[in-house]
């Protein structure tokens, strides 16, 4: 089978989900004795460029001019859609992030093809094309077979490991037709956060909720993922409130993340919340309340009074880091 992988970038750079993307699509052409191809969008350096030949792509295609250098999701579904008809691609593959949710149900109807949202693991090639993918939520799993000719399937990040090859691919430049209808809607503003980490893309995340009481509070949870290299977010309740920014809301009507740890701290976890972290590799809770319906989805829990357990965890965290520094 021939595949492509679409590889998202920030700031010229490969972002870290392009690398899991790589080596998933890599590992699918692996096993059906087929070849990887890449496409990657916009402004990217090219030393960013050569790095996804690394990660398993025999090809990888730059598109570039001045009207893709910003993602607009229809532009870019139809760059993706082109270039797979160009190397006649079986399966495309993007990650289940913001963009490629949008992109993903265009390319599909672009190419006539199925799709599998969410996919958590390899798809099974020995006998047709099936894929485990998350649902309801992500409180369960379904596997699905995909019987059409070309196939979409979005990986959940940090559902993947990335692995980097000794090889290279060769990197050319793609000019995809694009028409004006495809810039219909355009992007006006991008404001980022540039001192933060990306939530989606964190491997750590530390998370607060009501139990907090107040923003006044919220300095542990910053200085706690400071010292741990993690991103901060919140609970749907603190955002309404505006205790933090829309942009931390974690849930099911806010990002839906999988950090290979998330530390939820005051948060009861009402089955919406659940829903945007259940894939979460490792749960750690602390809450007060032994109730909490968080605790059934842990895999560790501390039961204690916020105010006194995470102070303690800082300090603790301060004293590890400066006997291995």
């Amino acid at each position: 089978m021939n595949i492509l992988a679409y590889i998202e970038t920030a700031d010229g750079k490969l972002k870290k989900s392009a690398l899991e993307i790589l080596s998933y699509g890599a590992a699918i052409a692996s096993q059906t004795g087929g070849q990887l191809t890449a496409i990657a969008i916009g402004d990217v350096q090219a030393d960013e460029l050569a790095k996804a030949g690394r990660y398993g792509a025999a090809k990888v295609l730059h598109a570039n001019n001045d009207k893709l250098k910003q993602y607009v999701g229809q532009a870019y579904a139809t760059a993706v859609a082109e270039a797979a008809k160009n190397i006649q691609a079986d399966v495309v593959v993007l990650s289940n992030s913001f963009s490629g949710k949008g992109m993903a149900p265009r390319i599909a109807v672009k190419l006539n093809a199925a799709m599998a949202d969410g996919a958590v693991a390899l798809p099974e090639t020995g006998n047709g094309f099936k894929v485990r993918k998350t649902a309801f939520s992500g409180k369960a799993f379904a596997d699905v077979e995909l019987t059409s000719k070309t196939k979409i399937v979005t990986l959940v990040p940090n559902s993947y490991k990335s692995v980097e090859q000794a090889a290279a691919g060769a990197v050319e430049a793609f000019s995809p037709q694009i028409n004006d209808a495809d810039f219909a809607v355009k992007v006006k503003e991008v404001v980022k956060a540039s001192d933060k980490i990306s939530l989606p893309e964190a491997e750590i995340v530390v998370s607060g909720g009501r139990g907090l009481k107040g923003p006044e509070n919220w300095g542990m949870i910053e200085e706690l993922a400071s010292l741990l290299g993690a991103a901060t977010a919140c609970s749907k309740p603190v955002s309404d409130a505006n205790w933090r920014p829309h942009s931390e809301h974690v849930g099911q009507t806010g990002l839906a993340i999988s950090p290979n740890l998330y530390i939820a701290i005051g948060i009861s976890g009402a089955i919406q919340h659940l829903a945007g972290v259940s894939s979460s590799k490792t749960i750690v809770v602390i809450n007060k309340d032994p109730e909490a319906p968080f605790f059934k989805a842990a895999d560790y829990g501390i039961v204690g009074d916020a105010f006194e357990v995470v102070p303690k965890l800082i300090e603790e965290v301060k004293k590890f880091k400066a006997a291995n520094s």
